[in-house]
């Protein structure tokens, strides 16, 4: 990766949702921003504030999809992300800081 790009997995497609009653949401319904979570696979060398193996909150909409080994992942810079969750070594806390 170059300057202050990051490669992501996202961790489901938020496209489709459900809701707590059980309903399938489709994409084309209209309805608030939502952001989607995902796991950083790569980050280039000006990356400061996240780490691979980080999960990152993002939004979807402002995505470059790029597709590696059979597998879609996102492209973004760090300036994208909107709030970082690590999990601590002593697996205390939450771990999310934003």
């Amino acid at each position: 990766m170059l300057h202050d790009r990051i490669l992501v997995d996202p961790e489901k497609d938020a496209s489709e949702r459900q809701s707590s009653a059980g309903l399938v949401i489709p994409a084309t319904a209209a309805g608030p921003k939502k952001l989607a979570w995902a796991v950083v696979v790569a980050a280039g060398e000006h990356v400061r504030q996240v780490a691979v193996g980080d999960r990152v909150l993002f939004d979807p909409e402002d995505r470059a999809e790029v597709t590696l080994g059979g597998k879609d992942l996102v492209l973004l810079r760090e300036r994208d992300v909107h709030g970082v969750a690590h999990v601590p070594d002593d697996g205390g806390g939450t771990g999310l800081y934003m």
